[in-house]
């Protein structure tokens, strides 16, 4: 899994992360629904959840992340990842999911879009990445439920 994280930032389009965080650090941070994608005990792709707030009115609300490694991509491995993603986090009692997505990191909107995801907003300027100002495209799914 980090080395997928590791791809995604690599290509300066998936996260404002420059490095990936240890363990422990990004255990703390991803609730406990988490997804792989592997093939014959290879790892894909990931999936999962962080909190949006820990106010309880936003209980029912987290932003997803979606990774897939750089050999399984165009494999339909992240729309496979997402569509579980939302289906586990409806079950759980989410009813919003929301992402950031870079506005250059196409494949990643065309994702979303396809797992029921709709453009909110543009939050421009949000973010310093490599010395330059980034926007990011902020997405949202209510659940159908």
């Amino acid at each position: 899994m980090q080395a997928i994280f590791e791809e995604g930032i690599e290509t300066r389009r998936a996260t404002f992360e420059t490095e990936a965080p240890s363990w422990e650090d990004w255990d703390g941070a991803h609730l406990s629904l988490r997804l792989v994608a592997e093939e014959d005990g290879d790892i894909l792709g990931w999936a999962a959840l962080t909190p949006y707030s820990d106010r309880g009115c936003y209980r029912g609300v987290a932003e997803s992340s979606v990774y897939v490694a750089k050999r399984a991509r165009g494999r339909g491995v992240g729309t496979a990842l997402m569509e579980r993603l939302v289906r586990d986090s409806e079950e759980a009692g989410f009813w919003t999911l929301q992402a950031g997505v870079f506005p250059e990191n196409e494949e990643s909107l065309a994702l979303h879009a396809r797992c029921g995801f709709r453009i909110v907003g543009m939050r421009e300027q949000i973010g310093r990445l490599d010395g330059e100002w980034k926007d990011v495209v902020l997405l949202e799914r209510r659940s159908e439920r």
